[in-house]
């Protein structure tokens, strides 16, 4: 008896995009989410600093799909980074996926994680605008302008043709500049023009996407003009009273964002300043219902597609997509290029024995 499986690089994970619907297979994900047809169980941690004094870290996060009617789909992704990597030449992020069989519970397939891992996130991004953006559009801004920002704008392109303009920012600006290069190549239809700081990008347009690596916020609600969409895709680029202003304020796993305080909206929970409808009692420090409790989090995306939660758009205020990163969208998405992949019959086989 041998043991194989499917090995997909990068180059065979982008031969088989063009070939699957990344924003239906985000939204068909977060629906089961909102119906209860899916288990994370608490995701790996492991940080650590280099010799750069770079902060690092590892995250090992598994998912299942489970929905009636459905084959079931189980799998992981390990995902690492070091803030020190795009100095370097490199992504900040990289690591690995696998998906289980259902019946002898081997794994099956062995992808790269890195363009995985950031497509889910800008499908996450397209379907969240989609239903809590502005009703009407034709400008963004991004901040951050690294791999994830990439690939946000090329999805964006086709999910939404009437984006014209998309303005700029990056702490290095040559890297904003390459962006732009890129764009002119490869999405002519988006215009880019560079920002001079993160306070003029903001102010450029109603709909802003944060993709950067910062570890400290730096964006006021102050900055943010009235019938703004936040994409807050990033770690911690806003500043709380962003969040404690919000007209509407939804999130990927009310459970996820609750447990872990190194995120501002975390931390808020955490201290009490905004709740958290269907947290449990003693999770965290979000009582529910607290007379110190300025705002509650409106809920989640997928309650929003399920129409559990109605969706709130901006108007007199912001409205702030706020994901933590769910597994079991790395999951799906990986189980949609693997039907991809063998029906065309790419990928390498791994010998395991």
């Amino acid at each position: 008896m041998t043991e194989e499986l499917l090995f997909l690089d990068r180059a065979a994970m982008l031969a088989c995009a063009s070939d699957v619907e990344v924003y239906d297979t985000i939204a068909r994900a977060l629906r089961h989410h909102a119906e209860g047809a899916i288990r994370m169980p608490p995701e790996g941690y492991l940080p650590w600093t280099n010799e750069a004094g770079a902060y690092c870290r590892s995250l090992a996060m598994l998912g299942a799909v489970e929905a009636d009617g459905e084959t079931p789909v189980r799998g992981v992704k390990l995902i690492n980074a070091a803030t020190s990597n795009p100095g370097l030449g490199r992504e900040r992020a990289a690591g690995i996926s696998l998906l289980f069989d259902h019946h002898t519970a081997r794994p099956v397939v062995l992808a790269e994680a890195g363009w995985l891992s950031a497509a889910r996130t800008a499908g996450y991004t397209m379907v969240s605008l989609r239903h809590l953006g502005p009703v009407e559009w034709d400008t963004l801004s991004v901040i951050g302008c690294g791999t994830l920002a990439r690939l946000h704008l090329e999805m964006l392109g086709t999910a939404f043709p009437q984006a014209k303009t998309v303005h700029l920012y990056d702490t290095d600006p040559a890297r904003a500049e390459r962006l732009a290069q890129w764009l002119t190549r490869h999405c002519p239809q988006l215009v880019p023009h560079i920002a001079p700081s993160a306070r003029a990008a903001v102010g450029a347009a109603p709909v802003i996407v944060t993709t950067t690596t910062a570890d400290a916020g730096y964006l006021p609600a102050a900055w943010l003009e009235p019938g703004t969409f936040v994409a807050h895709v990033s770690l911690a680029d806003l500043l709380p009273d962003a969040f404690l202003t919000a007209e509407g304020l939804y999130v990927d796993d009310i459970s996820l964002v609750a447990d872990n305080p190194r995120r501002v909206l975390g931390a808020l929970l955490r201290d009490g300043l905004v709740g958290a409808p269907g947290i449990e009692p003693g999770v965290g420090h979000a009582a529910t219902g607290a007379d110190n409790t300025a705002r509650v989090v409106n809920g989640t995306l997928g309650q929003v597609l399920t129409g559990q939660v109605p969706a709130v758009r901006p108007r007199g205020g912001h409205v702030i997509s706020n994901p933590f990163g769910m597994a079991i969208l790395d999951v799906a998405l990986l189980d949609a290029v693997h039907q991809v992949a063998v029906r065309r019959g790419l990928g390498q086989r791994l010998r395991l024995y």
